[in-house]
């Protein structure tokens, strides 16, 4: 398998032109269009400036700790003072799609020699539906983990046991601090690479797990960390939500979820078709260790709540790495000609063109949105106490407008308050003590639907002017709402206005329900509920 002249798909070159090729779609927008990121940039900012800026104290607690969930937050430390916040984030996020790619193929080449035609198909994952959600340290940690699991393959090759040991006990850390996700992942990795490699050396299937389970200590010094976070008196969040079918079989189905409903799941589609060639057609197999790898990860997958330690999206952030896992473990049988493999080849590489070419554009007229709504910051002054509605349906459209967390930006560039940063000790480095903002203190009160959404903390609009504490901020931006009385608005200048977008400044501080309204509102709300289940697809 290692002997004779490489393939075009198979250089290096190929490799660093197809890492380039996968930054192409964020190079355009100033802000990649995802939809947690201006949410976290807002956190960002926060961190660079509240030791500048004391005042922020009134509405943000922000305390540096060690939390599996620091990537960017730690990178910018550095790059921001140099370059400015914004193209700091833009350049890292702008690395997440290129070191998936450059681990994927890594991956393939370390397994089956050379790197396989049929690899090129799982390209596409790296826009992902988890990334273009905005996990940014997730998709970073998981970026980094399939290069160190390439890396943790190539020393195993070469029998540097002892080396590999020694450099992963450091990189296993560092790798956990950027996110718990990217470490386990890697680990179940590890564990199936280490276990197969033991099989070939002739141990049985017994003595392999034993010895695969003995190479993996090197990795399991954040466990310790990981104990002494979640284990901390002020650490919140729930674990719950096991075993919902219906939404894991559509994760699955949204692996490559981004604007256009039919050609992302004729997308996914041809991956499945791909998977199925491994399994009809004998012309193509699998690597027992990438098989093994992916049958691994679908068990964790299967396993996964939809809610970890109060984070959400659990297992739906596992399942394009599941596929892509799958996918890199085909291979041509030996005997395969040259034009059949080519062919695959070509096929591989124009599916990705294609992606990275919807993709662009996708991106280019998500920017141009940004743009458009983001000109109401020129008319908010610095340090304004701004309320932000952003309206959506119940049922969760396929295209994102990508600005559920628009108020984000309003906090980067403004300093102004932003209402929809998460708020969950433990889990973030800042929480929000702005206690006169009452229930529209934090996430997910930026959120405003038509009506209410049965399972969903989100208000309908009308509700959410009628409870709004005026006292408490100096504007109201609504971002794309829900139609809604004006008559809720009495007492309020409009001073922009971009289609159903509006910016008010807020004259008329007095409430405009009375107490009993006030009181018959807000006593559904004070209510216990369930965890939310995911909005339904608008098919």
């Amino acid at each position: 398998m290692n002997g004779g002249t490489l393939h075009w798909w198979q250089t290096r070159w190929f490799v660093a032109a197809m890492a380039l090729l996968a930054a192409v779609p964020l190079l355009w927008p100033d802000i990649a269009p995802l939809v947690d990121l201006p949410g976290h940039m807002g956190r960002y900012r926060v961190q660079l400036e509240i030791g500048r800026q004391p005042w922020l104290n009134q509405w943000y607690d922000f305390r540096w700790q060690v939390i599996g969930n620091l990537g960017v937050d730690l990178l910018i430390v550095p790059l921001a003072p140099l370059i400015g916040l914004e193209p700091a984030v833009k350049l890292i996020v702008l690395t997440i799609p290129v070191l998936t790619v450059t681990g994927l193929l890594w991956i393939a080449r370390e397994v089956h020699g050379r790197i396989p035609a049929t690899a090129l198909f799982a390209l596409p994952l790296a826009y992902s539906y988890p990334f273009q959600f905005g996990f940014v340290n997730f998709a970073l940690s998981m970026a980094w983990a399939l290069n160190l699991f390439a890396l943790w393959l190539r020393l195993g090759r070469y029998d540097r046991v002892a080396l590999r040991a020694a450099i992963f006990v450091p990189l296993s850390c560092i790798l956990w601090v950027c996110h718990t996700f990217g470490w386990g992942v890697l680990g179940v990795l590890a564990f199936s690479g280490e276990l197969i490699r033991q099989r070939d050396r002739g141990h049985g299937w017994v003595h392999a797990f034993w010895r695969a389970g003995i190479g993996c200590i090197p990795l399991a010094l954040p466990m310790v960390m990981m104990v002494l976070w979640r284990s901390a008196d002020h650490v919140t969040g729930q674990t719950a939500d096991w075993f919902n079918w219906r939404w894991k079989i559509n994760w699955v189905q949204m692996v490559l979820r981004d604007r256009w409903m039919a050609f992302d799941l004729a997308s996914v589609t041809v991956m499945f078709l791909i998977l199925l060639k491994g399994v009809r057609d004998e012309r193509i197999e699998y690597s027992r260790n990438l098989a093994l790898s992916a049958l691994f990860l679908a068990a964790v997958y299967i396993l996964l709540p939809r809610i970890v330690f109060g984070s959400a999206y659990a297992d739906m952030r596992l399942a394009p790495y599941v596929l892509a896992i799958a996918l890199i473990g085909l291979r041509p049988r030996r005997g395969l000609s040259f034009r059949g493999a080519a062919t695959f080849a070509a096929m591989g590489l124009a599916f990705f063109g294609l992606r990275i070419a919807a993709g662009t554009y996708s991106n280019w007229l998500y920017d141009r949105d940004y743009d458009r709504t983001l000109a109401a910051l020129d008319h908010i002054p610095d340090r304004a106490r701004l309320v932000t509605f952003v309206g959506r349906r119940c049922i969760d459209d396929w295209e994102s407008s990508r600005l559920e967390h628009v108020a984000g930006l309003a906090l980067e560039r403004k300093l102004a308050y932003a209402n929809d940063q998460w708020s969950m000790a433990g889990g973030q480095l800042l929480t929000v003590n702005y206690r006169a903002a009452g229930r529209f203190a934090h996430d997910p009160s930026e959120i405003v639907t038509g009506r209410r959404c049965r399972g969903q903390w989100w208000r309908p609009i009308s509700t959410a002017l009628k409870l709004l504490p005026r006292e408490a901020f100096d504007y109201v931006w609504m971002v794309k709402p829900p139609a809604y009385d004006p008559a809720l608005t009495r007492g309020m200048t409009p001073i922009w206005r971009d289609g159903s977008s509006v910016l008010l400044r807020i004259d008329d501080r007095r409430p405009i329900i009375s107490r009993e309204e006030y009181e018959r509102l807000t006593r559904p709300i004070r209510q216990r509920r369930p965890p939310a289940e995911p909005s339904r697809i608008a098919i």
